[in-house]
């Protein structure tokens, strides 16, 4: 590890050389690039700088503990020692997380597509309580959520609903949702008190910008629709919302958020963005590696990813054998455990890769 960082900060000299040459510094272009690489390394490089330095200290701290014949100078060395090992296998540790390549994705607000699967009303209703734990978790995070797509059951759920999550790094904690989530618990509407298992289905795409997915606007269909409303006097009368399917995909969304149809239009063709984005990005990973099985999982639909267990008041993420006993919490969105397990072993996994 120390000798691959040692090569980031022979590249941190570089950069900082090559920033001070006048050439560069009037290409704008070249100095831009090159101080985000910059900043991008320095915590690494700041921290090897760390660790270098304690290294010498507990050289120096074990030879005072070698040498000395005072107990009281050899206790000081001593307390010294366990201080230093101490720092320096937190600063490792840090060394390693920041040795992991970071996806480019993580600070992108995202879209929160949630579907009902099997189980019929049930799931519906769960996808609805699936929506709530995330807006929760946003809520506490003071990051802005808005509903930008739903299509209800009519009895308290959802068959699907859209969700935008604008806030900085949300699709770094969001990412590890994507998949199959499964609840075990007695429908209100079942009278014998069985327990069912429905599940809903849910796919987090990060927002794209136009630059990496283009979309030729003759492949849409764009259908100017009316929104829907209370009705009577506040009916609305322009037909301001916007149907949107992507012909070769089959793709099709509904936007009615915004009060104008040309920002309904923006929207929606910003979420067909992100699923298409999202399928192709299955597709490349579907192709690498075929072999390797992510610890963490391919984020693939079919798989179950979560389990939410009512009687038991448990629920248990089935990628890292992580669970929680506090359902209620988790429904709350007290996520965090179970993000911060998932984040630590996927970065585990790529740093095992990349040596």
């Amino acid at each position: 590890m120390l000798e691959k960082i040692a090569k980031v900060v022979a590249r941190l000299q570089e950069i900082e050389k090559q920033m001070a040459d006048p050439e560069v510094i009037a290409d704008y272009t070249q100095i831009t690039e090159l101080a985000q690489e910059r900043s991008d390394i320095a915590p690494l490089v700041n921290a090897y700088n760390r660790h270098q330095k304690l290294t010498q200290e507990l050289v120096d701290a074990r030879e005072i503990s070698d040498m000395e014949d005072d107990p009281d100078l050899i206790a000081l060395a001593e307390e010294e020692i366990t201080r230093i090992e101490t720092e320096l296998e937190s600063l490792e540790n840090e060394m390693r997380s920041l040795l992991v390549p970071k996806d480019p994705r993580d600070s992108k607000n995202v879209y929160i597509e949630i579907r009902a699967g099997a189980g019929g009303d049930e799931a519906g209703i769960f996808a609805a309580d699936l929506l709530r734990m995330y807006g929760r978790y946003a809520e506490n995070r003071k990051w802005k959520t808005q509903i930008m797509d739903e299509n209800s059951t009519g009895v308290g759920g959802y068959k699907e609903v859209i969700m935008t999550v604008k806030g900085k790094g949300a699709f770094s904690r969001f990412k590890y949702e994507s998949g199959v989530h499964r609840v075990q618990r007695v429908p209100q509407t079942e009278s014998q008190g069985r327990i069912h298992t429905s599940t809903a289905t849910v796919a987090v795409m990060p927002e794209v910008e136009d630059v990496d997915i283009t979309i030729d606007e003759r492949d849409l269909e764009i259908t100017p629709t009316f929104s829907s409303g209370p009705g009577g006097q506040h009916m609305q009368k322009n037909a301001t919302a916007a149907r949107i399917v992507h012909k070769p995909t089959g793709i099709a969304v509904k936007i009615q958020t915004e009060r104008s149809l040309t920002q309904n239009k923006r929207l929606g063709i910003a979420i067909i963005q992100a699923r298409l984005q999202e399928m192709e990005e299955e597709k490349q990973n579907a192709s690498i590696s075929a072999n390797r099985k992510s610890q963490v999982g391919t984020g693939d639909r079919s798989e179950k990813i979560r389990t939410y267990n009512y009687p038991q008041s448990r629920v248990t993420d089935h990628r890292v054998g992580f669970t929680s006993y506090n359902l209620q919490a988790v429904m709350d969105g007290d996520l965090d455990p179970f993000i911060d397990a998932l984040t630590i072993a996927d970065e585990a996994e790529k740093l095992a890769a990349a040596e």
